[in-house]
């Protein structure tokens, strides 16, 4: 019986490169059958973890745990995981079954218990009917799903992805990714995804650690980190815009820019206001700004149509730059328009 709560415990991991730090100290844990998305930008060390785990690469220092077990010296084929590849890496010269077969074949399984697996996965994938079609003839969606199909056939005891979205267009990957959750979550197989696109993570992750140069900055459930971002980084990565400085604090009141506030949480310490687009409205004769709000004056800079909504820009004070939206069926101020803005200080946080 497994006593240990995590399955995967990383622990102090360091690695460089040509005398570079790609990681600085990396601990990390993944549960059975959880999905924990590695997110942050090219170059942050996402990549160069997940082939430390996989035993593609050794660490300088620290340790890989699977189960219990330190994995320093097992070699990748004992670990019993599989990668899967932006590329797909699947063999051209063979076809969807032989494709998806091969993992099989390597673990010596007889034709029936291959052929029952494999059309187990077929299914899985939503491929039913195309076990003869060449490689070369499939879209990057249903070479996608072949793919992981491949993935999955062994039976991995971890699945690691590498961004397997990103040769995709995006209208394909959104329509993907929750296929993908979907799949994931029936095997139960416990999963690392590596991406930069935080609308990915969102969609498929359980937990979500944000990595910036070698570190993680945060992690936590896709609404922790949007509720709770711990500094500006993980904000400004997860998209947030209106990041305002705090230039000054007296017990818990703090000055910006576009006025001085006191924050529901605790500001000592704190650098940044973000001011969350749901925490912007504009009062009218109905809905004037209340005592739970801040005044704001502003004037537009600019104002976009994006299908259900406008985005409004606007500058306070002439220095500081907010950006919300407002529903497409309202009247969109016009750019060198003066007019108020209601702030909820309650939905607002101090980073």
């Amino acid at each position: 019986m497994n006593i240990h709560t995590d399955l995967l415990q990383v622990k102090n991991i360091h690695k460089s490169h040509d005398n570079l730090s790609t990681l600085k100290g990396v601990d990390l844990a993944i549960r059975q059958s959880e999905i924990l998305c590695l997110l942050g930008p090219s170059g942050c060390g996402k990549t160069t973890l997940l082939r430390i785990i996989a035993g593609l690469e050794k660490a300088d220092r620290g340790a890989v745990r699977f189960d219990g077990r330190e994995l320093g010296s097992t070699p990748p084929f004992r670990r019993k995981f599989t990668m899967m590849f932006q590329e797909f890496a699947l063999f051209p010269h063979k076809n969807v079954y032989e494709n998806i077969a091969f993992g099989l074949r390597m673990q010596k399984l007889d034709d029936e218990s291959v052929n029952s697996r494999v059309n187990t996965m077929i299914e899985l994938v939503g491929l039913q009917g195309m076990e003869t079609r060449d490689i070369n003839d499939l879209s990057g969606g249903e070479r996608q799903r072949v793919a992981l199909a491949r993935s999955l056939a062994p039976n991995p005891r971890l699945l690691m992805l590498d961004e397997p979205m990103g040769s995709l267009d995006r209208a394909l990957r959104e329509r993907l990714v929750l296929d993908l959750r979907q799949i994931l979550k029936k095997v139960g197989v416990t999963t690392l995804f590596v991406t930069h696109d935080q609308n990915e993570a969102f969609v498929l992750a359980d937990r979500i650690a944000v990595f910036n140069q070698g570190f993680i900055e945060q992690v936590g459930t896709p609404e922790e980190l949007f509720k709770n971002p711990v500094n500006e980084f993980v904000a400004r990565f997860l998209g947030f815009q209106n990041l305002v400085p705090i230039t000054d604090q007296t017990n818990n009141t703090i000055k910006t820019p576009i006025g001085s506030f006191k924050p529901v949480q605790p500001v000592d310490g704190k650098k940044m206001l973000l001011v969350r687009p749901e925490s912007i409205r504009i009062p009218n004769d109905q809905q004037p700004v209340s005592d739970q709000e801040s005044r704001l004056e502003c004037k537009v800079v600019d104002c976009r149509f994006q299908g259900a909504s406008y985005q409004v820009q606007v500058t306070v004070n002439d220095s500081v730059s907010l950006v919300f939206p407002i529903p497409s069926d309202a009247k969109p101020p016009l750019s060198g328009e003066l007019f108020v803005l209601a702030l909820n200080v309650a939905s607002m946080n101090v980073l």
